[in-house]
């Protein structure tokens, strides 16, 4: 069970979208350790749902996407938010800003939030759970070996992305960082009005 769960977490993280983009950016201005508390942000929020699916809690899952469109439109909201902020970033400020405590908690909750304003997140678990065979009936033990192995998975992939970026932030000049900002908050804004326009359409 902790093995797949293992392989369920790297795999749910890895897909580059939105939160991608972000750790990326913010490994680049503000170093591996501001990257990666990010992912762990998208990490924890992977493992909430995680055990709400292992659990098999349907009134949670009932409730969560019974508030989906208003928690797509929070989420598109917020990502225009980060979006245009990650655009107007000044360079030389994310570059040489500390990596400082309150920080860190903000990029944390940010992440943490995005992801939590996807409930659809359950039902892929659900599915996938489904797919591989996966049964959580032995009870509460092998649930929360899985839910372990999802976050510890995810997270793995969150250390490895802003290790790889990482190594590409000692070469960028302020001219450089300024081009990834752009192109960061562009593809973050486009992504954050793709989100509503099911909100819109409805």
């Amino acid at each position: 069970m902790f093995l797949k769960g293992l392989i369920l977490g790297f795999s749910v993280a890895a897909p580059v979208g939105p939160i991608g983009l972000l750790c990326i950016q913010r490994t680049l201005g503000r170093g591996r350790l501001h990257g990666f508390v990010s992912g762990l942000g998208a990490a924890s929020a992977d493992t909430l749902y995680g055990i709400v699916a292992a659990l098999g809690l349907a009134a949670i899952t009932s409730f969560l996407l019974g508030l989906q469109l208003w928690l797509q439109l929070g989420g598109g909201l917020f990502l225009l938010w980060l979006g245009g902020k990650t655009l107007l970033a000044r360079p030389a400020a994310t570059a040489r800003g500390p990596a400082d405590d309150a920080g860190l908690t903000a990029a944390y909750l940010s992440i943490l939030l995005l992801t939590l304003a996807n409930p659809a997140t359950i039902l892929s678990f659900f599915a996938v759970f489904a797919g591989l065979g996966i049964s959580t009936a032995g009870g509460a033990s092998p649930a929360l070996l899985l839910v372990t192995g999802v976050f510890l998975g995810s997270a793995g992939w969150w250390l490895l992305l802003s290790l790889i970026a990482g190594l590409l932030r000692g070469h960028l000049t302020d001219g450089r960082m300024r081009i990834v900002n752009v192109i960061a908050g562009i593809s973050i804004l486009a992504l954050g009005l793709w989100s509503l326009l099911p909100v819109f359409g409805k």
